[in-house]
């Protein structure tokens, strides 16, 4: 077991080494000069000079990506944003809680809304029910993210006025961010329970489970959903990276003051220190959740944990089966 978790957590290092090297090229070809952003129109060359040493910017492609990297591996240090001289990494630690919370509740509705009732469009196919939650599950995967905001803001905001449209203050406030996050996951949830669940409810053993006359819950719960598990899980480590790639969108439209908002300002500022930051913290979030979600198949699936049995172990259990064979 141990093997299996140690050779998934290695994997993470050249993706966050990889996310690195193409976020930070990006940025540093991106058109825009910082420093010219920073000191506005009037300047001399001598000042842009000092600027831009102080800013890092004095060196090459690889002098910057080197001296980043090395402030990284050693210090943990993301950098100071250009336009206030913060430190990049006391930013996330606070917003980063408001982007978690958002993104676990949003989360959350997408699981327990999404599972059941893609299980019950799966169990009735064919009917209105499956229909009508197919096509709302098609309708909600169809429409971007920020386009489900603006029209939930604009409706429940704005024209009917049940709900505020920015901040976090009390519990209203939550409720549209984290609708609209939750929307796309659901979409993504019913679709795969239905798909997996239809090809479960197929099988042999469910047949078998019927002809001893099973009650129709019990087998979907006991027999086809533990089978459904492992895409499901699947499925979540997805969700999640989408759910966290929306909250740039959702962040702002609402004006949260989150990761997504942050990174917002960044772009707009050309903070490239900030970008780099916040995309390395989400990308590190992603590859944390797809560890446990690997961890995770390890339990559902025994011929995972099987695999990497060690051959000592594997010898001894081949023998005795070998040996329980000759006796039977």
């Amino acid at each position: 077991m141990y093997r299996y978790v140690l050779r998934r957590l290695l994997w993470v290092i050249p993706v966050m080494f990889g996310v690195l090297i193409i976020v930070f090229t990006i940025t540093y070809l991106t058109p825009g000069d910082p420093v010219m952003v920073k000191l506005g129109a009037d300047y001399t060359q001598e000042q842009y000079d000092l600027m831009a040493a102080q800013l890092g910017l004095d060196k090459g492609y690889f002098g910057q990506l080197g001296s980043y990297i090395w402030n990284l591996i050693t210090r943990f240090d993301l950098g100071k944003s250009f336009s206030s001289s913060v430190p990049i990494a006391s930013e996330i630690s606070a917003r980063l809680p408001i982007t978690f919370r958002i993104g676990v509740m949003s989360l959350s509705i997408g699981i327990l809304l999404g599972i059941p009732l893609g299980i019950l469009s799966a169990i009735r196919q064919y009917s209105i029910t499956d229909v009508s939650l197919t096509s709302l599950a098609l309708l909600l995967a169809a429409i971007p993210n920020f386009i489900l905001a603006i029209l939930a803001l604009l409706f429940f905001g704005v024209q009917l006025r049940w709900l505020p449209i920015a901040g976090l203050t009390t519990f209203k406030h939550w409720i549209l961010p984290v609708g609209t996050s939750a929307l796309s996951g659901i979409a993504v949830m019913m679709r795969m329970t239905r798909t997996t669940m239809l090809e479960v409810i197929r099988q042999d053993y469910i047949r078998t489970a019927r002809a001893k006359g099973l009650k129709k819950s019990v087998i979907i719960r006991r027999h086809a959903l533990n089978n459904c598990l492992i895409p499901l899980v699947t499925i979540i480590g997805g969700v999640t990276a989408i759910t966290l790639a929306g909250s740039v969108i959702v962040e702002t439209i609402f004006s949260i003051p989150g990761m997504g908002m942050y990174m917002m300002n960044g772009i707009a500022a050309r903070d490239y220190p900030v970008i780099n930051g916040v995309v390395l913290t989400l990308a590190a979030i992603v590859c944390c959740i797809n560890l446990l979600v690997d961890v995770l198949y390890a339990f559902i699936d025994p011929r995972i944990k099987g695999f990497y049995i060690p051959d000592k172990k594997r010898k001894e259990l081949r023998e005795l089966v070998e040996t329980e064979g000759e006796a039977v």
